[in-house]
């Protein structure tokens, strides 16, 4: 562990390597939502059918939710920064190659290809931070700063994509290529090269075989679902099968020696809530972000700029305001902020269920915006510190891979239930089919707000208890 991380003066190198790691997860994230603009000139281009099309997004979806717990566990078990230039490499390669081919199927193989990179480089340069710097106001402020970079690349996302697809779609692929490159060099200049303490024992190759299976079959799942048929036997099998593989791994980890997920990681109450809060917090938005999309541009026809000018105030919010979340969370407690966060996105969301043919800039779009800007400003790195506390240096990719595919399927599960909403009558108003998608988000929304309510009253027990034992430290474990 760098030694200024103690004391709280950070040195160059400490700085440089922090901008490394938050490089790569600012491009981690901006592939997630980037693409999303771009999509009908894609379609165009490459004479796609919609079906295909969906693959473009979800292709990146499936390999970055679906191997982000084997990424995480290799980042342990091989080395955190061995993992992180590799993948790395592989990230700058497969966009080069999705921003050059004039073939769909390519493309979405090239996409896959980025989120397999994403799966391993982000849980790796989370862990490569949660051991750098030591528990306490430091890694909270690092944490802070990496965390800003992930919302801010998700958030700023449509709005970039924008801009590039002004110029042509290739443009939202190529220009992560330069990026990745030069944070690649600075990696291998500024990320530590000492010996690294690696988890005990090998790869649980039937556990990663099984929770990775399940995950991609999950994901899988629910994106075919709206055009397969939620009740079709297609996706009763696919659901089933995905059921039972996930059942073979929790088998798998109480009988291996050395599992890839210890489950009793699962009795802390806070890393619980933590997961279950970035589920909601980002599946609500990338359900929200996508019916926002055909709002706009299919409904409203604003062009591909305009769309993402309506997301530019949450984009700035969250870069500007989540860098301060460190020094938040060390004065009111992650479970505060975790609070107004939820109520913030509960009542953005609700801003939008007031959609009409002409909306109005001032008095909803804007508003709305901002409110879930501070949502994500507040909640993205707080839920990141919340499931990183307490855990050990050794099971810290394991605890950022968790939280990780939290997120990416939550995103998934929730797009393909908004999907199955907004299509499910095609001779409704498009309206009233806007407003009940949006719906799920705003559910989704208080159901978030309820259980950061239930880790606020818990953190005040833990606080009375640890007060009525002379102030021992309690750790919240149910």
């Amino acid at each position: 562990m760098t030694s200024s991380s103690h004391d709280g003066r950070w040195d160059a190198r400490l700085w440089a390597a922090l901008i490394v790691l938050c490089a790569v997860v600012f491009l981690d994230a901006l592939d997630v939502s980037m693409v999303g603009v771009a999509l009908p000139s894609i379609q165009d281009d490459l004479g796609l059918s919609t079906s295909s099309l969906q693959w473009v997004v979800s292709g990146y979806v499936l390999g970055y939710g679906g191997l982000l717990l084997l990424g995480g566990r290799t980042a342990d078990l091989l080395g955190r920064r061995r993992v992180f230039l590799v993948a790395l490499a592989v990230f700058a390669v497969a966009s080069l190659l999705g921003g050059v081919v004039n073939d769909g199927t390519l493309l979405i193989a090239a996409r896959f290809v980025k989120g397999v990179s994403a799966a391993f480089t982000a849980p790796a340069a989370l862990s490569i931070i949660t051991t750098t710097f030591a528990e306490g106001p430091a890694r909270n402020r690092a944490l802070s700063i990496f965390t800003a970079s992930g919302a801010s690349g998700f958030s700023l996302g449509l709005v970039i994509s924008g801009f590039l697809t002004e110029l042509g779609w290739r443009w939202t692929f190529l220009m992560p290529v330069p990026v990745a490159i030069i944070a690649l060099v600075a990696a291998l200049k500024f990320l530590p090269k000492h010996r690294e303490e690696k988890a005990e024992g090998g790869h649980d190759l039937i556990g990663a075989v099984t929770i990775t299976a399940s995950m991609l079959l999950l994901v899988y799942t629910v994106v075919e679902a709206p055009q397969s048929g939620w009740g079709s036997p297609r996706t009763i099998a696919s659901l089933a099968g995905a059921a039972v593989l996930l059942a073979a791994f929790v088998v798998t980890e109480l009988r291996v020696k050395h599992p890839l997920v210890r489950l009793g990681i699962l009795r802390s109450g806070p890393i619980v809530r933590a997961n279950l809060g970035l589920v909601i917090l980002f599946g609500s938005y990338v359900g929200f972000q996508f019916v926002a999309m055909q709002y706009f541009q299919n409904f409203l026809h604003w062009s591909a700029l305009e769309t993402a000018l309506a997301f530019l105030p949450a984009g700035l919010l969250v870069a500007v305001s989540s860098t301060k979340m460190g020094k938040l969370a060390d004065r009111f407690g992650t479970a505060r902020l975790i609070v107004i966060g939820a109520a913030a996105l509960a009542v953005g969301y609700a801003f939008f269920l007031r959609l009409d043919g002409n909306p109005s800039l001032a008095t909803l779009i804007i508003p709305g915006m901002v409110l879930l800007g501070i949502a994500f400003g507040l909640s993205f790195p707080s839920l990141n510190i919340q499931a990183t506390n307490g855990v050990a240096d050794d099971e810290q990719g394991l605890a950022s891979g968790l939280l990780n595919t939290s997120g990416q399927v939550g995103g998934a599960l929730v797009l393909a239930v908004v999907t199955a909403v907004l299509t499910s009558n095609p001779s409704a108003d498009p309206l009233d089919s806007f407003h009940a998608a949006i719906a799920v988000s705003a559910i989704l929304g208080v159901v978030g707000l309820a259980i950061a309510l239930t880790g606020l009253r818990r953190s005040r027990t833990a606080v009375m208890a640890g007060e009525e034992t002379g102030g021992e430290k309690v750790l919240e474990t149910v």
